[in-house]
């Protein structure tokens, strides 16, 4: 396939005789920042590992630019990984460290000293080669270890919640310190994270997983707007998930209420689930809104309200720049396209689904 660059071929990883990554297929394209998207557990890292060479698969092979690297050792594959704890080495200072992996490979002095200052240069930190990694902060450290990194030169990046350990703030700066690096140096990432905001701010590509298995993968926009089952829906920001009926195409019911929708092909009178998120939710006057309810809660959140209604024994969240306080009657309307219908699981077991791009 054009401009894929890695191909991670029906993977399957046991421990302990738990399964947690099971026939996993998905493939990466050239200078693309991708995101492993997760819960705990659900073998992101996993397969963050098997690519890095850190861990074997049971089954499946790891293709890179066409070759099986399947079996080939972590440090001898064309990739570099950054981790959340850093690893910086404290009895090196900063030039040393970047330099370790430079001097292995039999570089030049000149040609390292070049390098350092280039990635000491990139990651914004000129003149710190003296320092030691303890006199660093952790945003400071965290952007070393990425210098480290990117000095040899890898086509591959694996990046393992790298900012985990970071306070908000510095978590933001270096959102867009690491999408300004990936456009600089055409290097693809791969990063493993199960911060959602993390995963819609930086990536191209999403791959949402869940149990060992990818349940979506699609653009930021898409995995957002168009989730796939309930649970991208539920792990992907905020939403209201309600049990309907598909009355007939593009008409659904809803705790006794039809809504127009803009959905087709889920047959006549059908049980399905209903996506809406909070900020499409618009309340009115109560006479004007599809169903009734009554503000139950409300907080307020700097660039909006979230509110809880409750309506048709369903507490609705809603997300408004309008403030209507508790106590108040309201009307509920929603826009047809943003309702999101989807197929109900028909066992608890279905919501970890398999599926391939």
């Amino acid at each position: 396939m054009k401009d894929v660059l890695v191909n991670l071929e029906h993977i399957s990883k046991t421990y302990d005789n738990h399964m947690v990554l099971d026939d996993l297929n998905l493939y990466i394209r050239e200078n693309e920042f991708l995101t492993l998207l997760g819960p705990s557990g659900c073998g992101k890292t996993t397969t963050l590992r098997i690519l890095g060479g850190f861990e074997q698969p049971d089954t499946g092979k790891v293709i890179f630019d066409g070759a099986d690297i399947t079996c080939m050792p972590a440090n001898k594959r064309p990739l570099n990984t950054v981790f959340q704890k850093y690893a910086l080495f404290t009895h090196m200072n900063i030039a040393e460290n970047i330099a370790f992996g430079l001097k292995i490979k039999n570089k030049t002095k000149d040609y390292i000293n070049d390098k350092i200052k280039y990635a000491l240069k990139l990651v914004n930190l000129d003149g710190y080669e003296k320092r030691m990694p303890d006199s660093l902060s952790g945003g400071q450290q965290q952007r070393i270890a990425i210098a480290r990194a990117i000095v040899n030169e890898p086509r591959l990046l694996l990046l393992d919640e790298p900012l985990g350990a970071l306070d908000l703030k510095l978590r933001q700066d270096m959102q867009y310190e690491l999408i300004r690096l990936k456009n600089e140096l055409g290097i693809t990432f791969i990063y493993v994270t199960h911060d959602q905001e993390e995963a819609l701010t930086m990536s191209d590509t999403i791959v949402v997983m869940n149990q060992g298995y990818i349940q979506q993968i699609g653009s930021p926009e898409r995995i957002y707007n168009e989730p796939e089952n309930a649970f991208v829906a539920d792990f992907i920001g905020d939403s209201n998930i309600i049990g309907g009926t598909m009355i007939q195409d593009r008409l659904v019911e809803i705790l006794g209420a039809r809504f127009a929708c803009v959905d087709e092909g889920f047959g006549q009178n059908k049980p399905v689930d209903v996506v809406i998120r909070p900020e499409d939710v618009e309340l009115v006057k109560p006479e004007e809104g599809t169903i009734q309810g009554v503000v139950s809660h409300i907080i307020f959140k700097g660039v909006h309200y979230e509110m809880e209604v409750q309506a048709g024994g369903f507490e609705w969240l809603v997300h408004s720049t309008r403030m209507f306080p508790v106590g108040t009657p309201v009307g509920i309307q929603v826009e047809p396209f943003n309702i999101q219908i989807m197929n109900k699981p028909e066992s608890e077991d279905e919501e970890a689904v398999k599926t391939d791009e």
